[in-house]
């Protein structure tokens, strides 16, 4: 086992990290903003290292300031949690140059899947079921209608080294393609400095699931079962579930064994996941794009499992054989998690502020990875996560149950959240009967 951990990023992830790190007996270390001294994290650690200002280029994307403070700390590792530095390659290689561990995949199957264009390439030559789309980066808005009057309309719009839904749109005719070309290409280039764009076919009603994949130290990949994303708004997950209950059981063993070919065909190793876009009235699915890094929504699936994915995680980047038996894992019930953000419940605007009452649900199943504590104040330069709400139960019925339960015990004051958006979610026809696709945010808040 790693003898000593830097958590290169902050909040929930960093003190979820932590937690584990604890519990094995592995000496942590929190890098922290200026505007994050305060958080629970910091002091949950055993060592802290103030790293920049509240700004994120100079803080936590600062790769040289994190590298310094593992050698200034002894830190042997380097946990880069999701989001900032966990899928930059180039960071991963000055980690392993500078002798220390990286907790995640090599950092040229980074460099392969970081790049949607020759990602699906590459899935497409490893037998992947892929989408119709552009093979080559769409170079302006000549080619691209061109490519969308081959692929047919509708088309989705996409940051070929995107995430989080920036720099995507839907196009149903020319003149929304026309529109929305210029905006993906220079929103594309301020976010990930690169304005290639890509194309692919739009399904109208369909379901976004992901694949928990774990490459193994001797080279072997598992896929833990999938997560129905398909709850999302503006493309951004706000609600996950585990198993997705748009996926027949047919369907689901042919979704993980595509995931397991994905995951062989980079060499996988460590915890990531495969994304699959489902159409539903086809019964089928296609590759989105491989997270080379630990999910939001990784709760769900420890729920379910009784694997601590962090803990095998560490264990993989030591070279080590993970905890459980690979061919012993049957997921058990069924979990949801609930990203509750700061922010407004009607348009989803960010709601920074100070917090002035925070207490947690608690009770059989429910699980909080919580970021902040009353007193803390959310500002305005970090995604507004303030604590992902999670619950287990034997069935979907008693999940929802347990969920509705919480979200009404949940209180947070002193900011606006979106525990009402999900006390409406759990409330609704549409999500309790499981037949729901990636528009349902937008039918609940038109």
């Amino acid at each position: 086992m790693l003898e000593s951990v830097l958590v290169a990023n902050r909040g929930e992830i960093a003190r979820r990290v932590i937690a584990t790190a604890r519990r094995l007996g592995v000496r942590s270390v929190a890098v922290y903003s200026e505007a994050d001294s305060g958080l629970p994290y910091v002091a949950d650690a055993n060592a802290a290292v103030l790293i920049g200002p509240a700004q994120p280029a100079a803080s936590y994307l600062n790769g040289p300031a994190v590298l310094a403070a593992a050698q200034q700390t002894g830190a042997r590792a380097i946990h880069p949690g999701y989001g900032f530095l966990a899928e930059n390659a180039e960071f991963a290689a000055s980690v392993v140059a500078a002798g220390l561990t990286w907790v995640g995949p090599a950092p040229d199957s980074i460099a392969r899947m970081g790049d949607k264009i020759n990602a699906r390439n590459l899935m497409e030559q490893a037998g992947v079921p892929v989408s119709a789309g552009t093979r080559e980066p769409v170079a302006d808005l000549e080619a691209a209608l061109a490519a969308a009057d081959q692929i047919g309309y509708p088309v989705m719009i996409k940051a070929s080294a995107g995430g989080g839904g920036i720099g995507m749109s839907a196009a149903a005719d020319q003149a929304q393609l026309t529109a929305g070309f210029e905006t993906a290409r220079s929103r594309a280039e301020r976010f990930f400095g690169s304005p290639a764009i890509l194309l692919e076919r739009f399904v109208p009603r369909a379901r976004h699931v992901e694949v928990q994949i774990l490459g193994l130290t001797g080279g072997r990949v598992l896929a833990l079962g999938e997560r129905d994303c398909s709850v999302q708004r503006r493309h951004q997950k706000v609600a996950e579930e585990t198993p997705s209950p748009g996926v027949s059981p047919a369907l689901r063993t042919r979704m993980l064994a595509a995931a397991v070919t994905a995951g062989e065909a980079v060499g996988y190793r460590g915890a990531g996941t495969v994304e699959f876009l489902v159409d539903v009235e086809a019964g089928d699915f296609v590759f989105l794009e491989m997270n080379t890094r630990l999910q939001v929504e990784h709760p769900v699936t420890e729920l379910v499992t009784g694997i601590d994915l962090v803990e095998q995680q560490f264990l993989i980047a030591a070279g080590e054989d993970i905890s459980f038996a690979a061919d012993g894992v049957t997921p058990a019930g069924h979990a949801i998690e609930l990203r509750i953000y700061a922010e407004d419940s009607k348009r989803f605007l960010p709601s920074p502020g100070t917090i002035m009452t925070w207490t947690e649900p608690t009770g059989p199943g429910v699980r909080v990875d919580a970021g902040y504590q009353a007193g803390n104040t959310v500002t305005p330069f970090y995604d507004p996560l303030l604590a992902k709400l999670c619950v287990h139960g034997a069935d979907r019925a008693q999940a929802l149950a347990r969920a509705r339960s919480a979200v009404e015990a949940f209180e947070i004051t002193g900011l606006k959240t979106n525990l009402e958006f999900h006390a409406d979610l759990l409330a609704s026809d549409e999500f309790s009967s499981g037949d729901y696709d990636t528009s349902v945010v937008g039918r609940l808040r038109p």
